[in-house]
């Protein structure tokens, strides 16, 4: 499978805001070693060259960073992301293939970590490996599963880290994906909660963009939830997150995921528009119908990608992107088509 387009995803946005406070709160083992005073550098760029050619599969964000130890010495830490509505039989293989590769490119310790944000309490990889005359390779590497964190919710609310939002919010866009009015209410719910914990102006606009991004609702309820956001801030006399800001939120988002699908696209890797697709609705609506994946997978046009990509994003449901799809097809099949040979 070809790597899929790396569009700017919420997931990945909360890791680069976040990233201490992702480590103390899911690896806190991992937090205590780093030295924080010394900082830490993201090497995107780096971690794409050395996995170009690597089959990716699907996911939403991965992440090489750069620390050092409490003991002065430095160590490259790879953070794999992965979030997704159905299992990945590849997913240990492919982070061996993550491990080797770093470790034989910079030649120093790799750290591998993977968040699982599927919807199968069941599937839980750690490790991978082989053994043949003799030869034996074993590769484990810590995991931890969203799904658990139900499991100690009270403990989530009560926290003050920023990424105890990020993974409540992703739980939730799950659980109500098919209740626009309950997903509406537990949205506000965190939204809510962002002012009452004291955070920064800064803090509550990058967790109210992730949020408002995995937990899209329709038009209507979206009026309605932006109405409780005005009537509260004018009751507590404070004003975040404003309609101006509001707008440059969603259109950040939009510009994001431009920047990316054109990124690939411009290279002429069509597929890659249309695994970008189908992450964005597997991310945000689970398990995608057979026939809207066999629809996606067969489209050519550029253009038509990128339509489809916002619309993955910005779709309420997956009943109302398929409608768009079907639209967008039907339009595309009776588009006049010009050959580049024609003769002017």
């Amino acid at each position: 499978m070809s790597e899929i387009t790396d569009y700017d995803s919420p997931w990945k946005e909360a890791l680069e805001a976040y990233f201490p406070e992702f480590l103390a709160l899911c690896f806190p083992e991992v937090h205590a070693g780093i030295d924080w005073a010394r900082g830490h550098e993201f090497l995107d760029k780096e971690l794409q060259q050395i996995t170009r050619d690597a089959e990716m599969g699907r996911r939403l964000a991965d992440k090489l960073v750069k620390v050092w130890l409490d003991d002065g010495s430095e160590t490259w830490l790879l953070v794999h992301i992965e979030v997704q509505g159905q299992t990945d039989p590849a997913f240990a293989r492919r982070m061996y293939t993550y491990q080797y590769r770093i470790f034989d490119h910079y030649a120093r310790e790799v750290v591998s970590l993977a968040v699982l944000g599927d919807e199968n309490a069941g599937w839980r990889p750690t490790s991978f490996g082989y053994t043949r005359w003799g030869c034996e390779l074993h590769f484990r590497f810590p995991v931890i599963k969203l799904l658990d964190y139900w499991k100690t919710w009270p403990v989530l609310e009560e926290s003050v880290n920023p990424f105890a939002t990020v993974i409540m919010a992703h739980l939730q866009a799950q659980a109500t994906r098919r209740d626009d009015a309950e997903r509406k209410v537990w949205k506000w719910t965190l939204i809510r909660q962002l002012y009452e914990r004291g955070y920064a102006r800064q803090d509550i606009l990058n967790l109210f963009r992730f949020i408002d991004w995995l937990m899209a609702l329709p038009q209507e309820l979206e009026q309605a939830l932006w109405q409780d956001i005005r009537a509260y801030e004018e009751a507590k006399r404070m004003t975040y997150v404003t309609s101006v800001e509001r707008f440059g939120i969603e259109k950040g988002i939009q510009q994001g995921i431009q920047q990316g699908i054109q990124e690939g696209l411009q290279k002429g890797q069509i597929i890659r528009g249309r695994e970008a697709i189908l992450d964005a609705l597997e991310t945000r609506f689970g398990s995608v119908p057979r026939d809207i994946t066999h629809h996606v997978n067969q489209i050519e046009n550029e253009l038509l990608l990128k339509r489809l990509l916002r619309q993955a994003i910005l779709a309420s449901s997956l009943a109302e992107f398929a409608r768009l799809l079907t639209d967008a097809l039907s339009t595309e099949e009776h588009a006049p088509h010009t050959s580049p040979c024609t003769s002017g």
